[in-house]
């Protein structure tokens, strides 16, 4: 990963973990699927180990935003063939315990109070393009490439499915729901599946730069932001929204956080929860 101004200093590595790599580099949690050799296809233990570095970097108060990446020349190429090959044998009661896995993982993922960055590049298949629709932005290279080709194995996208069609729409999601036709970058950016898809000489670069604009911002408020949109997204204008969101910016006016902000916009000043490197030199602002 690019080691620019939005992820300075020595990087902290965890240990114990298997399919996946968890580094720190001052407030950014770096949690890296790390199965190159399968194209970082999930499995049960990916699954189980990718949920609980989330939750903890969701819960670790050092950890002001996280990076999901890839490892090797995909970024997650979903379901493992020998997964399947194991589900494939399974009873009713063995698939809702598997399905149940996976469901919480992406729910985890979706609901982390900490802003969450997807780093594509290569394939992202299936449940890959499950994870980059969880996350709260998705930067992509521009030779990605994507697909939802359940369908074409008898099967349904259905724990991914909410979070995907959140992202794209229903429209577009019955094509590729329906279809299982693959789709590249340019078009996973027109429909909104990725924010923003750049040269992959590029990628770290605009990656760290979307890093630098969240570490800048004021942890309180960028998790209030997320459940604020939680609660108003594909909801109609009533009464109780109104009265919800009176209530929140009510509650937010009187935080130290706001107090903090305002005063250090008043008095032409970074605000303290703002990393020191990345805080303007003395006369520039």
């Amino acid at each position: 990963m690019a080691k620019k101004k939005t992820a300075p200093g020595a990087a902290a590595p965890t240990g114990g973990r298997t399919t996946i790599e968890v580094l720190q580099r001052e407030g950014v949690a770096l949690i890296g699927l790390a199965r190159p050799e399968v194209h970082n296809a999930f499995d049960e233990m990916l699954i189980a180990e990718l949920t609980a570095a989330v939750r903890e970097a969701g819960d670790d108060p050092a950890v002001r935003a996280i990076l999901l990446h890839g490892a090797g020349s995909s970024f997650c190429a979903g379901a493992d063939l020998d997964w399947m090959r194991r589900m494939a044998g399974y009873g009713r009661k063995e698939n809702l315990a598997d399905a149940g896995a996976l469901a919480a993982m992406l729910s985890t993922i979706a609901t982390c109070p900490k802003p969450t960055v997807a780093r594509v590049h290569g394939p992202a298949y299936g449940g890959g393009v499950g994870l980059v629709a969880c996350c709260d932005v998705a930067i992509g290279a521009n030779d990605a490439t994507f697909g939802l080709s359940e369908a074409k194995l008898g099967l349904i996208p259905a724990t991914i499915g909410p979070y995907v069609v959140s992202a794209i729409g229903a429209r577009q999601a019955r094509r590729y729901f329906l279809t299982g036709e693959r789709f590249d970058a340019a078009e996973a950016y027109r429909i909104g599946l990725l924010h923003d898809s750049v040269m992959p000489g590029e990628l770290d670069e605009r990656v760290n730069e979307i890093l630098g604009a969240l570490l800048v911002a004021s942890p309180n408020a960028q998790r209030e932001a997320k459940a604020l949109v939680r609660v108003v997204a594909d909801r109609p204008v009533d009464e109780r929204v109104i009265a919800d969101t009176v209530e929140r910016i009510a509650t937010i006016r009187a935080s130290d956080e706001a107090r903090e902000g305002i005063a250090a916009f008043l008095a032409k000043r970074s605000p303290a929860w703002v990393p020191a490197a990345l805080r303007p030199k003395k006369g520039k602002r």
